[in-house]
């Protein structure tokens, strides 16, 4: 088993982001699925009280199910050794925003032999805040800066999701410099811990490291394309979030029977 907390300081204020979270989960299922990979959307309905997702509080907000098709973000000694069904992912998900929690399972091959947890909550600071998840279990803690490229990597760097580049018309921010984040506000910070177990005798560590290592870029990239895209959700109701959605739904079945695949790669 591998724990390890991510903590990514973002220009924005924590009640933006709730906005600017679920217009970008909605924009980056559109960016990871094509040539016959990605997101299929299964359901989502709204939660109300519920004590089960961490124990001794009442939580309440949006439930969601995916299924992810990824075999060609994973390493390619990993694409010919293990089956297809492998590379199916089902990811369920609990918005209670500013906590979040996502348990992704492999039910078609692994069963109850893996598993990966992501914990979130977002704070008004910029990383400072130990242990906001009461984590009591030892784990490693990895700062991500959004504005270091080298996290993403050359393949998937793209300059229109560049914060050093890219400038808000709506808000005016952006084109962030080195120490931005002693010097930027507003400033609010994403707390995630990914807890991922893998029971594979000979791979399972293995297994743990790369998926740990793909998560790094994953978070860095989700995070800087959110903060991008903000003229394109900071005016956005509940209403036309739920619309957009909607609309998102519709369009990845037709998206994941294209012929181009998309997203993030596995590219080292």
């Amino acid at each position: 088993m591998l724990i390890k907390e991510f903590r990514i300081p973002l220009p924005l204020k924590v009640e933006e982001f709730r906005r600017g979270l679920l217009y970008s989960v909605s924009e980056a299922s559109k960016c990871e699925t094509g040539g016959g990979e990605g997101a299929e959307f299964v359901k989502q309905y709204d939660f109300i009280d519920d004590t089960t997702i961490k124990p001794g509080k009442k939580l309440s907000g949006i439930y969601s199910y995916k299924i992810y098709r990824v075999k060609s973000k994973v390493p390619w000694i990993l694409q010919k050794l293990l089956p297809e069904e492998a590379f199916e992912i089902h990811e369920e998900s609990w918005n209670a925003y500013p906590y979040c929690k996502t348990v992704l399972t492999n039910p078609g091959y692994m069963g109850q032999n893996s598993s990966l947890i992501i914990e979130s909550t977002h704070l008004p600071d910029n990383g400072s805040s130990e242990n906001p998840l009461n984590i009591k279990k030892k784990r490693d803690v990895v700062y991500l800066d959004i504005c270091d490229d080298e996290i993403i990597g050359e393949a998937n760097y793209k300059p229109e999701f560049d914060p050093k580049i890219f400038l808000s018309e709506r808000t005016g921010r952006g084109q962030l410099r080195e120490n931005w984040m002693e010097t930027t506000t507003p400033m609010m910070c994403c707390y995630k811990v990914v807890t991922i177990q893998f029971k594979w005798i000979g791979l399972g560590s293995l297994v743990e490291k790369t998926i740990l290592k793909q998560y790094t870029k994953i978070f860095s990239n989700f995070h800087r394309c959110a903060f991008c895209w903000i003229d394109s959700w900071f005016d956005l109701t509940d209403e036309e979030i739920q619309e957009f959605e909607d609309e998102t739904a519709r369009q990845l079945q037709q998206l994941v029977t294209s012929e181009e695949k998309r997203g993030v790669s596995f590219d080292d």
